[in-house]
């Protein structure tokens, strides 16, 4: 039998379906086992189908949006006496819509998950591989950190926020063997446009990337211990290239065309 000591561990947020699931798919394929995370019941669910890939599965029912919900979840980590070789910090939600009309508490609790859990969590796993000189973390961004997101005002600048947060971490852990790495999706084919009421904006309605080829590429880029990973469709990364030079408000113009509620009509 394995000594379980010898065998990588890694924890995975936001895990019970999209994005989340299949990177945990790609860290339980490739030889490691699991600590998965989500607010859902199905957490349960998405562990036990990980435990048909022979890697052995902790699940932790938890609400990340709260500093008691992230507090339960490295308890757990502690819990388990492993150290973690990689944590992928993925769980974020959306909302669509207009600013002024959009639910304030909807909004406050998508800055609770997407950037302040985000924090939270960091500092907690970030000291503890620090004080072993080891570790790779993953974070979930977006393409949407590039520039300005109408009707996803908040969502955008959350993603933003953890761009720029992973990529100074990165910097400031260079002399480290810590590796730091942002994956940039585009729009994937998830439950994300549902949950944020865009289903009839272009974006929710058009072709999206599989979120198993998402997560491959995150993983890899991760592995390979690269700074970033775009991945998205053609037309996608396209679009994030020209943005390196597009002005702030050619940027936004854009953007309103993919997300303006009732775009999927026009």
């Amino acid at each position: 039998m394995t000594d379980q000591t010898e065998i990588p561990f890694a924890v995975v947020t936001g895990a019970s379906s999209g994005i989340g699931y299949e990177l945990a798919r790609q860290f339980a394929e490739h030889g490691f086992d699991l600590l998965v995370t989500s607010e859902s019941q199905r957490i349960d669910d998405a562990a036990q189908r990980l435990r048909t890939l022979g890697a052995q599965v902790e699940a932790v029912q938890a609400n990340l949006a709260t500093y008691e919900g992230v507090e339960q979840l490295y308890e757990r980590i502690r819990a388990m006496r492993r150290p973690v070789d990689a944590i992928a910090i993925n769980a974020g939600v959306g909302v669509g819509g207009p600013f002024v009309e959009n639910d304030l508490a909807a909004e406050l609790n998508l800055i609770a998950l997407n950037v302040t859990s985000v924090v939270h969590l960091s500092k907690l796993v970030v000291k503890d591989m620090a004080a072993r000189n080891e570790g790779r973390i993953l974070f979930t961004a977006s393409i949407a950190a590039e520039g300005p997101a109408p009707f996803e005002a908040v969502y955008g600048a959350s993603k933003a926020f953890v761009l720029s947060f992973a990529e100074a971490l990165r910097n400031e852990l260079e002399d480290t063997n810590i590796v730091v790495t942002a994956l940039q999706p585009g729009a994937t084919e998830t439950n994300f446009f549902h949950r944020a009421g865009m289903e009839n904006t272009k974006v929710g309605a058009g072709k999206k990337s599989d979120p198993a080829d998402v997560a491959r590429e995150g993983f890899e880029a991760l592995m390979a211990g690269k700074d970033h990973v775009v991945s998205a469709m053609l037309k996608e990364k396209t679009m994030f290239v020209a943005g390196q030079v597009t002005p702030e408000t050619m940027k936004a113009e854009q953007h309103r065309k993919l997300s303006e509620p009732g775009s999927a009509n026009a």
